[in-house]
């Protein structure tokens, strides 16, 4: 296989300048990412892309809503900006949805002029995940403005549409929506095969769908399959892998190894229109990897352009401070006396999120709680049922959004992290409102991040210096302390076995997925789309 001038120029009996030995291994296309969020791992793109490249991943797709409901245009900016001379090959889908719905507070509101700036932009390939699929159905003229604004410039729209089905699935194909990574089912991904939309099956930290889903692929349809990790936390990414553990994960549930590559490669490719990449043939793009077989599957080198990626590329890149300066200082949490935090209970029962493990979906159930002679709620250690709050912490409004919740298992402490998908606002839990209100002052002082809370000190925490949800240290950095909170969260505050103690903690305050989250104002049914009383 001869490589010249960072492209494939053909296989067969070639002489070059440098040889590489392959023997009994075998040269895999890079493997690209469909849908991704950098912010999820709590590095930034130069960290992310150190912790990727060596996993054989050369390519993803980067949706920056995370860091965008943060800092709005600027904090896209820094995104796109900040991964521009990396060996990996950013490219970014512009937030379809700043805020998520019209129902919480983000730090920034992103309408199609905003956005029109950047979507001419070379490495911007569309929309980002359109997760408000009812603004789609019912013709919200912001939502409508954006899909022109794309149209436009004859880009992509990636889909986010869980339960959605039938005609209202008909309506959502129909604007463009081109992907959709929010399958639970068999059903769900053979409905939206059938609408044109292509399936991203993705193994998250959080969402691990791949082993319920990857049996729908079959040779009829495989074409349209890619995959993605979502949102996957540093330690996953160190330890399991990227993209070579989604195909790792497929070839082991009975995917041909030769499918399980197409997915990660060239469908993920055509389905962008990246014409350059993801196959092995004259004229692509040489990024390419070795590895040792094709059922462990194990990366042994990532090839970027045909140049082999050291360990050591990364020393003299550094982080640029103009960039950085425009997405610090993100915390502003208006100040509230710890009465603010009692929450008043009006019937026997309440309303109540019930977790499901390993599941961003949660039920919508009532339960009897107890309550002091005032009517407001009191924690029974005897019950799994805890004060859950979302504090507005971009613009000091002071919105508190209160409720309980079930299935998190924490007792005598408090969590807190200002990763709270997608506004990002601060998500607190605990059993104790004096601790409840130190971990918000510790948030405070660290500018964001996570915190753990054990009966009236503050046993560890983690500053997220980018936007409160990143942080400029590398991810094994992060991954260490990462891992110690979540070690004191889970042996010493008994947090529930089946739940990632942060992870599930951030998607509490997603309000489009089912059945029922928190957001800054108030408890939030996603089914019938509308704010519920407890």
């Amino acid at each position: 296989m001869a490589v010249s001038g960072g492209v494939f120029i053909g296989v067969g009996d070639y002489e070059g300048i440098e040889t590489i030995d392959g023997e009994n291994k075998y040269i895999v296309p890079g493997l690209i990412d469909s849908h991704v969020h950098i912010e999820s791992s709590m590095g930034s793109p130069y960290q992310y892309a150190r912790a990727v490249l060596p996993r054989g991943t050369t390519t993803i797709i980067s949706d920056c809503h995370e860091i965008a409901n943060v800092k709005g245009i600027d904090g896209i900016k820094y995104m796109i900006e900040s991964s521009k001379n990396l060996p990996l090959d950013v490219y970014t889908m512009l937030p379809s949805c700043v805020p998520a719905t019209k129902f919480e507070t983000s730090g920034a509101i992103l309408e199609a002029e905003d956005l029109e700036e950047l979507m001419g932009h070379e490495r911007v390939l569309g929309l980002g995940e359109l997760m408000n699929y009812q603004g789609v159905v019912f013709t919200d003229q912001g939502i409508l403005n954006k899909l022109h604004l794309t149209d436009d410039y004859d880009k992509i729209v990636d889909g986010h549409g869980p339960i959605i089905k039938e005609k209202e699935l008909n309506a959502y194909s129909l604007v463009g929506v081109k992907t959709d990574h929010e399958c639970s089912n068999h059903k769900e991904v053979l409905d939206r095969i059938r609408n044109g939309i292509y399936v991203a099956i993705r193994e998250g930290s959080a969402a691990q769908n791949l082993l319920d889903l990857v049996g729908a692929v079959n040779a009829s349809n495989e074409r349209r399959f890619t995959f993605c990790t979502d949102d996957r936390h540093p330690k996953d990414i160190l330890t399991a892998g990227h993209i070579d553990n989604n195909i790792r994960m497929a070839i082991k549930a009975g995917i041909d190894a030769i499918t399980a590559i197409r997915m990660a490669t060239l469908n993920t490719a055509e389905c962008y229109g990246l014409k350059k990449l993801g196959a092995i043939a004259p004229g692509y793009k040489a990024d390419f990897i070795l590895v040792d077989n094709l059922i462990d599957f194990n990366v042994l080198k990532t090839f970027k352009e045909g140049q082999l990626i050291e360990s050591n590329w990364c020393d003299d890149i550094k982080e640029d401070k103009k960039l950085l300066d425009k997405v610090m200082n993100s915390v502003n949490i208006k100040e509230f006396e710890l009465e603010d935090l009692k929450i008043k209970i009006e019937n026997t029962k309440a309303r109540v999120i019930k977790i499901n493990g390993h599941n961003l979906y949660t039920n919508n159930v009532l339960r009897e709680v107890k309550k002091d002679e005032s009517g407001y709620f009191v924690y029974d250690q005897e019950s799994d049922i805890l004060p859950i709050y979302v504090f507005e912490r971009h613009n000091g409004t002071g919105n508190i959004g209160k409720g309980l919740i079930e299935g998190y298992g924490l007792k005598n402490g408090a969590i807190a992290s200002t990763i709270g998908h997608d506004s990002h606002n601060l998500i607190v839990i605990g059993d104790k409102i004096s601790d409840i209100n130190l971990a918000v002052d510790e948030i405070r002082k660290i500018g964001g991040g996570l915190v753990v809370v054990e009966n009236g000190r503050v046993r560890g925490s983690l500053s997220l210096d980018i936007a409160g949800i990143m942080s400029s240290k590398s991810l094994e950095e992060i991954s260490k302390q990462h891992e110690e909170l979540n070690r004191i969260a889970m042996e010493d505050l008994k947090i529930n076995k089946d739940v990632n103690a942060f992870m599930t903690l951030a998607f509490m305050a997603l309000p489009v997925i089912p059945e029922l989250k928190m957001t800054d104002r108030g408890l939030f049914d996603v089914v019938n789309w509308e704010h519920i009383e407890l």
